[in-house]
């Protein structure tokens, strides 16, 4: 089983009152580097590690450091906030700025990397990522075009022994290996 982190923007907030009172520029306004609906995914796998990168630089370091652990614990596969959220996989967190905090949603995405035997064009892809789709409990499929390997996104206790039996008879596509 693999693990990437969706992260989402869920609000950017503003204290008008705050800032008047306590910042040097009392018009600073909301946050300028993130937009309400934004999405990134930090992934670590093979030779891709979005996390130690910061996102490829792409995140404040004060927000950094409010969501920085729940993204290290969702990559790793462990449970963001048990026994607090709603979903073991999710976390709701904001930055540190006290006049104009992010809120963010910090979500553990799990999938299994799947290589096939046999793909050879757009089509091949396709018929796979569809006969994917159909089976229970697998939440969503993409290809991997770098890696050469469908994403198949599924529970965490989702047995990859399903994968194996439901590809037995599934045309001329052969699982190499499951991770």
């Amino acid at each position: 089983m693999q693990h990437k982190v969706k992260l989402t923007v869920l609000k950017t907030e503003l204290y008008k009152d705050l800032q008047k009172e306590y910042c040097s520029d009392p018009n600073a306004g909301v946050c300028p580097l993130y937009k309400e609906g934004q999405e990134f995914i930090f992934t670590r796998y093979k030779n891709e590690d979005t996390f130690w990168t910061m996102g490829k630089g792409s995140h404040c370091s004060e927000a950094w450091d409010a969501i920085s652990r729940y993204i290290y614990t969702g990559l790793q596969g462990g449970s963001i906030m048990n026994g607090w959220m709603q979903k073991e996989n999710e976390m709701i967190a904001c930055c540190n700025d006290g006049t104009r905090p992010v809120i963010f949603k910090i979500e553990r995405l799990d999938y299994l990397a799947l290589y096939l035997e046999k793909i050879k064009d757009k089509k091949d892809v396709k018929k796979v990522i569809t006969f994917l789709k159909k089976i229970n409990d697998v939440n969503d499929a993409i290809y991997n075009e770098e890696g050469k390997f469908f994403e198949v996104y599924v529970p965490k206790n989702f047995n990859e022994k399903v994968l194996k039996f439901k590809f037995i008879n599934f045309d001329e596509y052969k699982i190499n290996n499951i991770e």
